[in-house]
C-alpha cells in the first residue's frame, strides 16, 4: 500500500504516477489511498501535518509494516529495497508505505514506523516523492524476478 497526502497537481507528475504504479502493481499488490490535504490558510505547520498524519494513520491497513518516506530516513540502495519487500512478501506482511504532504509527515507517523526510508537526501515535493516510489517500487518487482530493467 502507498498511503500519500493530496492528489498530484501537475498533470505529467500525475501521469508518470499512474504509469510507474501500474507498473508496479505487475509485481506487489498494491494499493494507493489519498489523504485530503490540510488547508494551508490560518493553520500552523505543525496542526496541518498532525491532521494529515491521522487520516494517513486511519487508513493504514492494521498489521502492516510502515515505512515512512523521509529525507532523514535510512538510504536503500535499490538492491536492499528490493530484498526488503520481497522479504515482507514471503512473510505474507503488507507493507505500508506514507507519503506526507507539503508540511512534512507528522511525528505521530514517524513514531509509529518500523522504518523509516529516504527518497532522496533532499526535500522533494510530495508529487516527486510518489513518482520515486512509484518507480523503485516497479525496480524492485524487476530485481526481485531477475528481470533486465534494473542495470547495477
Amino acid at each position: 500500500m502507498v498511503a500519500v497526502v493530496g492528489k498530484p497537481r501537475d498533470r505529467h507528475l500525475a501521469a508518470a504516477i499512474a504509469d510507474y504504479e501500474v507498473r508496479a502493481a505487475r509485481y506487489w499488490p498494491l494499493e494507493v489511498v489519498e489523504v485530503r490535504e490540510a488547508s494551508g490558510r490560518g493553520v500552523a505547520a505543525p496542526d496541518a501535518r498532525a491532521r494529515e498524519g491521522a487520516r494517513l494513520l486511519e487508513r493504514l491497513p492494521p498489521g502492516a509494516l510502515l515505512v515512512a518516506c523521509d529525507e532523514r530516513g535510512e538510504r536503500l540502495t535499490s538492491t536492499q529495497f528490493a530484498t526488503l519487500l520481497s522479504a515482507e512478501r514471503d512473510r505474507a506482511r503488507d507493507v505500508a508505505f506514507v507519503i506526507g504532504g507539503a508540511f512534512g509527515l507528522s511525528d505521530d507517523v514517524r513514531q509509529q514506523a518500523a522504518r523509516t526510508i529516504q527518497m532522496a537526501p533532499w526535500t522533494l515535493p510530495h508529487e516527486v516523492a510518489r513518482v520515486v516510489l512509484a518507480e523503485q517500487l516497479y525496480r524492485a518487482g524487476t530485481i526481485a524476478r531477475g528481470e533486465p530493467y534494473h542495470k547495477a
